[in-house]
């Protein structure tokens, strides 16, 4: 039998979801494919010749694993989630703000200090999915990995978000999990190594420690 404490939250989680679902929609599609515009643009048009970053003995530790990309791209539905929980426009205003720095900040550094990510030994025929994005992005823009930034800015922005609406230690449990399967398979697919890994992360969390604190101060995070 469900309990009152799990209907209340699981209402809670609801009624965000359905705020302003049609504002959350759009908005979230025009950010990915502005975010697109600029990424490409800065890929093809570096301010200098990239640099390749270099490896370490970890990268080796990492095993070659295709199937990693079904991880990799469930990034874009990761982190849509904490836009789709907002409880109002003030606090989507703020995230998107937020967000956008921290995408138009990596894109600056990316521009600036442009680096390539080493080139495997891997025949990229035998893994069609692969070869394509790898046509596509030629795993350039490397350093800090923006998709490892993203995933760990998403994770600690749920975190507060589950806690603020008294959600289950399970679902905490559960985004951490994607969060870490998401950073792995950047690895796991040679799109990255440890050092993109280890800067994107940082940048991540810094950008979620900067917007949650100005969200605190600002009275946001009540409903």
């Amino acid at each position: 039998m469900t309990s009152p404490s799990d209907r209340a939250w699981t209402r809670q989680l609801l009624a965000r979801f359905v705020t302003l679902w049609y504002l959350k929609a759009a908005g979230t599609t025009a950010f990915m494919v502005l975010f697109f515009m600029g990424y490409f643009w800065v890929l093809r048009n570096p301010s200098r010749e990239p640099w390749p970053m270099p490896t370490l003995p970890i990268d080796d530790w990492v095993p070659f694993t295709p199937g990693g990309f079904a991880a990799y791209v469930s990034l874009w539905v990761y982190v849509s989630l904490p836009s789709a929980l907002l409880p109002d426009f003030r606090e989507l205003l703020r995230y998107g703000l937020w967000t956008a720095a921290l995408c138009g900040s990596c894109l600056l550094v990316f521009w600036l200090f442009p680096t390539l990510a080493p080139v495997p030994d891997i025949d990229w025929s035998l893994h069609p999915q692969l070869a394509f994005m790898k046509g596509i992005d030629a795993s350039g823009n490397a350093c800090p990995s923006l998709h490892v930034a993203s995933a760990v800015y998403t994770a600690f922005w749920l975190h507060r978000i589950l806690s603020q609406v008294g959600a289950p230690s399970f679902l905490q449990m559960l985004s951490v999990v994607q969060c870490v399967v998401i950073v792995w398979s950047t690895m796991a697919i040679r799109q990255h190594v440890f050092l993109d890994v280890l800067a994107g992360a940082l940048v991540g969390w810094l950008f979620a420690w900067l917007s949650l604190r100005r969200a605190s101060r600002a009275g946001g995070f009540t409903r």
